[in-house]
């Protein structure tokens, strides 16, 4: 695995430094040619080398020529036979030319990424790409949505400063990592919402057992960062629990059934890698918005469906650290809001 894990590391790095002329010649080489992309909105799905040069990769190569890679964390595993390496960093470029429609800006931008790479006979067969599209909108300063009530801005790489795994760990260590988190979010998925606990019961209930006192957790742009466990309540597990409640209780597991079936869903890998554990699920959440004032927006009463990864830091016998990318656009754009849409029409009002 650790040969793996720098084969990626290198030749990730080096896709963005070829730029747009010489992206065929290393994608071909690190990539599968049937290889599954799964990207967040609106580039979405698909399959081969084509689409991601075209629907991924060339866009972005184009709108910033500079284009470089700053991977915070590469860890790896392996999960129901498969091999996986799992990053989290940020691309870096100048923002020279226009992006999903996001206007350029001439600026320095960053471009925040979770990734979960399936590699299979040395080559990448299915590629997770989690790139944290509403938050270049946020730094082009067009934000088309109710404030942040966590902290926006770059997400800092692990207070270890040991994020790059590339050395052989301890696996009894890795394997208790990985029970650590899933320990964790099974006391997520017990707790019951429809008791009405509120900030006081989240607070009070198992988790607690399982943060850091000096906990942080980085969430997508739209939401922000919070500090401690009870920033974490009060800036994103309250507001996100009131409106989509009892994800497995009060009839709704029965409501979201069909979006199950149709989906699969679930965990597809859960790793632990030393100090650091990684779980993502394409989707991994289904649930009914049925509750207020999530990022601004009242209930819809629609069932959805939530594309996400967690990146955790255990250090000093508990989970200090948990970067979550999320893919909000496609959140949102199944609760009726088109986030990318908004955006063209707050642009129209200024042109």
């Amino acid at each position: 695995m650790i040969e793996t894990k720098k084969r990626l590391y290198s030749g990730l790095a080096t896709l963005c430094d070829a730029g747009a002329t010489g992206f065929e010649r290393h994608a071909a080489d690190l990539y599968d040619p049937q290889v599954e992309v799964r990207a967040a909105h609106p580039v979405n799905e698909g399959k081969g080398l084509e689409f991601l040069a075209d629907a991924l990769y060339g866009p972005a190569l184009a709108a910033f020529p500079d284009l470089e890679r700053r991977d915070l964390i590469v860890v790896g595993g392996s999960y129901e036979g498969r091999r996986y390496v799992a990053t989290m960093g940020h691309y870096c470029g100048t923002f020279h030319g226009d992006w999903l429609g996001i206007p350029a800006t001439g600026r320095a931008t960053y471009i925040r990424y979770g990734e979960v790479h399936e590699v299979r006979d040395g080559r990448i067969v299915q590629t997770n790409c989690l790139w944290d599209i509403l938050d270049v909108i946020r730094q082009a300063g067009h934000w088309p949505l109710a404030p942040s009530l966590g902290a926006e801005g770059m997400w800092p790489g692990p207070i270890t400063q040991d994020g790059v795994v590339l050395t052989p760990q301890d696996p009894a260590q890795s394997r208790a990592s990985l029970a650590q988190t899933l320990a964790m979010q099974a006391t997520l998925g017990a707790y019951g919402d429809e008791a009405e606990g509120g900030r006081e019961g989240l607070l009070n209930m198992p988790q607690k057992d399982h943060w850091h006192p000096k906990m942080m957790w980085y969430g997508p742009s739209g939401i922000g960062t919070a500090r401690g466990l009870s920033g974490f309540v009060d800036h994103h597990q309250l507001p996100f629990r009131t409106a989509f409640p009892g994800r497995k209780g009060g009839g709704q597991w029965d409501e979201v059934a069909e979006l199950k079936e149709k989906h699969g869903g679930g965990h597809y890998v859960r790793v632990g890698d030393g100090p650091y554990s990684v779980t993502a699920g394409w989707p991994s959440v289904f649930a009914m918005h049925t509750g207020p004032d999530f990022l601004g927006i009242g209930p819809t009463n629609r069932p959805v469906t939530m594309r996400v990864m967690d990146f955790y830091l255990h250090h000093e016998g508990l989970i200090r650290e948990n970067w979550v990318p999320l893919d909000i656009l496609d959140l949102l754009l199944q609760m009726g809001v088109d986030v990318l849409g908004r955006m063209r029409a707050l642009l129209a009002t200024r042109g």
